[in-house]
């Protein structure tokens, strides 16, 4: 039984996100991941006219997932401080070395795709803001109920704590341990307080 073309489009980027996530954008080449997908070139140019678009495609898909996961880890009980911990704790779990399936396209493809594509840059350009937007919204509510006293600004406390998690997702790569989240972790519960 043939799959409908949205099942055959999602089940293209599903396979690309897995192969990417571990090789990179440019290390995959599209008879590499048709061959995984199982699907004929002609599929791939019915859903994608070309690679940059499927990109496009794939950091959307990213994004939007990823969005919804950020949005529980904040909706969790506790303070505005506590629910960004948790988040932040939640961010070195599944960053770490053994889940695969969840890790970060902004860390893995980010600095590769913004110089080859403008467009998959402004994927990743929206979908860090609104990652960042969320941050400062729960720095907001730990400033209301007291569990966090920084005097910066919010946005500026939310944008400065993302950059340094993705900092520390590529040097917990680079140097295959964990202790950068550690470190991460420590900095933030000092900024927040």
């Amino acid at each position: 039984m043939k799959k409908p073309a949205h099942d055959m489009r999602q089940h293209i980027i599903d396979v690309a996100r897995s192969l990417m996530t571990q090789k990179g954008y440019t290390a995959v080449g599209l008879t590499e991941l048709l061959a995984a997908a199982g699907v004929p070139k002609g599929s791939f140019y019915h859903y994608f006219r070309s690679k940059d678009e499927f990109g496009q495609a794939l950091l959307e898909e990213y994004f939007e997932e990823y969005l919804t996961r950020v949005d529980v880890q904040l909706a969790s009980e506790g303070s505005g401080a506590e629910r960004l911990l948790i988040y932040l704790r939640y961010w070195a779990e599944t960053q770490a070395f053994d889940h695969t399936d969840q890790k970060c396209l902004v860390v893995k493809l980010g600095a590769e795709v913004c110089d080859l594509s403008e467009n998959m840059r402004g994927v990743l350009e929206k979908g860090t803001a609104l990652i960042i937007e969320r941050m400062s919204r729960c720095v907001e509510q730990g400033k209301a109920d007291g569990s966090i006293r920084a005097s910066v600004d919010s946005a500026i406390l939310a944008e400065a704590l993302y950059q340094m998690w993705l900092g520390a997702s590529l040097l917990v790569k680079v140097n295959k341990t964990r202790e950068p989240f550690d470190a991460a972790l420590d900095m933030s519960r000092r900024l927040l307080a």
